[in-house]
C-alpha cells in the first residue's frame, strides 16, 4: 500500500521569546477569556501570553519602578491626581497587599469577602435604603458623607498593574472602603482630612502610598493646621490604627444599620478629638 503522504516527525520550533512583564500559558492549557474581543484573544493566543483580569497589564520590574517613580512625582507635585495616586499604590504594593490578603484569610469575615467579592458601586448601593435608616447609622452617614462632599464610588480607578488577580481585588477592596474610613474617622475631603486618614491607613495597611501621602501631604497645609495635625489629629491617627483591626476584614455592606458608634467601638478606632 501507498504511504505516499507520510512524514518523518519533525524536531519542534522553539516559541520565540515572550515581551518582558507577559504571563504565559500553554497552548494546551484553558485559559479563562472574561468577555475578551475575538481580535484580543487570537493575538494573545498568538504571543502565547494572557492577561490576569480584566484591564491588566503586565510590567516588568523594571518598569513598575519607572511607573512608580513617575506617578509618586506626580502625586507629590498634584495630590488631586488620583490616577497617579492608584499607579503609585499597585506599583509600590508588593509586599503590604499580600500582608492585607493573608490578615484576610485568617479572619472569617474577611475570608467571606475573598470568597464574595462584594463591590461598593452606586449600582450595588440601595441609596433609598440607605437614605431611610437613622441618623447616626453606618448606611445613612456612608450617603451622607457621599453627598455632602460630591463624592462617588465609581470614580475608584480598576487595578491594572497588580500581578495578581487576588491581590488586585484586595487593592480594589481597600479604594471602595476608603469614603467609609473618612465616615468612621469622622474626617472631611479635604486636604487635613486626607492627611489624617492617610495616617491612619499607612499604619492599617503599610502600604508605600499610604506613607507617602502622610509624610508629604502636611506640605500644603497652613501654619494652623499643621498645628492642629502634629498635636492632635496625627497622634490620635496613629493610636487608633495601631489599636484597630484590620479595616479590610469589616463586611461593610453587611452593617449598614449598625450605629457608626458601635462599629468604631467593635474595630478599635477611638472617638475622633
Amino acid at each position: 500500500r501507498s504511504l505516499r503522504g507520510s512524514r518523518a516527525p519533525r524536531a519542534p520550533v522553539p516559541d520565540p521569546p515572550l515581551p518582558a512583564g507577559r504571563a504565559c500559558l500553554s497552548h494546551a492549557e484553558p485559559r479563562a477569556r472574561h468577555g475578551r474581543g475575538q481580535e484580543e484573544e487570537e493575538q494573545e493566543q498568538e504571543e502565547g501570553c494572557y492577561s490576569l483580569y480584566p484591564g491588566h497589564i503586565p510590567t516588568s520590574p523594571l518598569q513598575k519602578a519607572l511607573l512608580a517613580a513617575g506617578s509618586a512625582a506626580m502625586s507629590l507635585y498634584d495630590p488631586y491626581r488620583h490616577d497617579m495616586v492608584a499607579v503609585l499604590g499597585e506599583t509600590t504594593g508588593c509586599l503590604a497587599l499580600p500582608n492585607l490578603r493573608d490578615k484576610m484569610k485568617h479572619h472569617p469575615e474577611g475570608y467571606r469577602i475573598l470568597q464574595e467579592r462584594p463591590r461598593i458601586r452606586l449600582s450595588t448601593l440601595d441609596t433609598a435604603r440607605l437614605r431611610a435608616l437613622p441618623d447616626g447609622s453606618l448606611g445613612r452617614e456612608y450617603l451622607r458623607f457621599l453627598e455632602d462632599n460630591k463624592v462617588s464610588p465609581d470614580t475608584r480607578m480598576p487595578p491594572k498593574f497588580v500581578d495578581d488577580e487576588e491581590l488586585a481585588y484586595v487593592i480594589q477592596r481597600y479604594r471602595e472602603v476608603h469614603d467609609l474610613m473618612h465616615t468612621l474617622l469622622g474626617m472631611p475631603t479635604n486636604m487635613l482630612g486626607e492627611v489624617v486618614v492617610k495616617w491612619f491607613e499607612a499604619i492599617q495597611t503599610g502600604l508605600p502610598m499610604c506613607v507617602l501621602g502622610a509624610a508629604f501631604g502636611p506640605v500644603r497645609l497652613s501654619a494652623r493646621k499643621l498645628q492642629v495635625l502634629a498635636t492632635e489629629l496625627v497622634p490620635w491617627a496613629i493610636r487608633s490604627g495601631r489599636n484597630a483591626s484590620c479595616v479590610l476584614n469589616i463586611y461593610y455592606e453587611q452593617r449598614w444599620e449598625q450605629p457608626v458608634e458601635s462599629l468604631r467601638e467593635e474595630i478599635g478606632i477611638f472617638p475622633p478629638p
